[in-house]
């Protein structure tokens, strides 16, 4: 059975049986910032410290844990199946930490009352349950029901006032002058690989060579818009051999070889269900980005909860690192 305390400077993880492990939240913040750079140089770069010693204090992380959560290569460093597992837990307790001490600064009201919140499924999956999480620590008094549907649904509940607020790709809203939208980040669309693609050498791919190869498809509506934007801005017709609603089948897919994906970096994952590889590289040029987005209705009056909420949500643009 595993516990987790804290001992003033550094999280401490005991597993029955086992020897307790204990690292530092610099180290903590290291592992985040080169796994988020895909280098050492990056993260040093972007923390203003040598490289000599986030490498030494990552040894040092790895050592403890007993795994490597990192594999060097030419290019800068890739994250290991284990360090994917370990990179989850960190970004929570790097957020938890930054919680804590906005809590201690911040004087937050006791706020009560209900908030109906729209999101789509991609959102559901990949963005929404951070938020929740903090929203629910810092208002355990507010109410939030959630609703899944496509964009044209929530943008209907959106304008009736049927919900407060929605979490959404950007790409898909169609009635923009009557929403505001918060930007809350920008993903890169990246082309998937599986392992050992001859073309995952390359730094970046060009268009015409992704648009040579048979290509599986997410057929979602938020993640097509974006991709549907680079293939009329080049004038080529991507070579598309299957299309799925699920995330899943496409990781599956392009691991075991039936062809390529072009999605943003927010749904990238470097392992299959099957536990099988996958690589992304870059697209050559100024590719659109998928944007994920807080909307609501322009004009309309956000009740307390709902303003709490923005507040919390909009905080998260800030880098987790800060």
């Amino acid at each position: 059975m595993a516990t987790i305390g804290y001992d003033g400077t550094a999280p401490v993880i005991g597993v029955s049986g086992s020897r307790p492990m204990a690292f530092s939240l610099r180290q903590i913040q290291f592992f985040i910032a080169v796994a988020e750079n895909g280098s050492i140089s990056g993260a040093a770069q972007e923390l203003a410290v040598s490289q000599s010693t986030i490498t030494e204090a990552l040894k040092e992380l790895e050592a403890d844990l007993g795994v490597t959560l990192l594999q060097r290569h030419a290019r800068g460093v890739a994250v290991t199946h284990k360090g994917q597992l370990f990179l989850r837990h960190a970004e929570r307790i790097w957020l938890d930490v930054t919680d804590a001490r906005r809590a201690l600064t911040a004087d937050i009201p006791t706020v009560n009352g209900r908030l109906v919140l729209g999101v789509t499924s991609l959102v559901a999956g990949y963005v929404l349950a951070d938020i929740l999480a903090r929203f629910r620590r810092a208002f355990p008094g507010v109410d939030v029901s959630v609703v899944e549907d496509g964009h044209d649904h929530l943008e209907h509940l959106l304008l009736n006032g049927e919900i407060d607020l929605a979490l959404v790709i950007i790409s898909g809203l169609h009635n923009t002058d009557s929403l505001r939208a918060e930007i809350l980040d920008a993903y890169p669309l990246r082309v998937w690989l599986p392992l050992g693609h001859p073309l995952a050498a390359r730094a970046s791919i060009s268009l015409p060579a992704i648009a040579a190869l048979p290509q599986i498809v997410l057929d979602l509506d938020e993640i097509e818009e974006s991709a549907d934007q680079v293939w009329r801005a080049s004038g080529l017709r991507p070579n598309v051999v299957f299309r799925t609603r699920s995330v899943e089948a496409v990781r599956s897919l392009v691991a075991t070889g039936m062809g390529i994906s072009v999605l943003p970096e927010l749904v990238f994952r470097p392992w299959s269900l099957e536990g099988h590889r996958l690589e992304a590289r870059d697209i050559e040029g100024d590719a659109p980005r998928a944007k994920a987005a807080l909307v609501w209705r322009r004009g309309s009056k956000l009740d307390a909860a709902a303003r709490r909420f923005v507040e919390v949500t909009l905080a998260q643009k800030a880098p987790r690192r800060g």
